[in-house]
């Protein structure tokens, strides 16, 4: 994995279904690298991971934060 120049990451993991859920929302979980409820991701802190955590923000968590 490529760290960005600070260096954080954020680690997601999937809590909901993208079933009866929009084309888009499941894209943007196929574009985090999730794709099936309990699995966790770890990536780079970077304002468009923050933007797709946020569009699909009722199916994941932010389990942690690295500063």
């Amino acid at each position: 994995m490529a760290e960005n120049k600070s260096g954080k990451t954020v680690t997601v993991e999937q809590i909901g279904s993208p079933i009866r859920r929009p084309r888009d929302q499941r894209a943007t979980l196929v574009g985090l690298g999730l794709n099936k409820v309990g699995r966790r991701r770890t990536l780079t802190d970077t304002p468009q991971v923050r933007g797709m955590i946020g569009k699909v923000q009722h199916l994941v968590r932010v389990v942690d934060e690295k500063a």
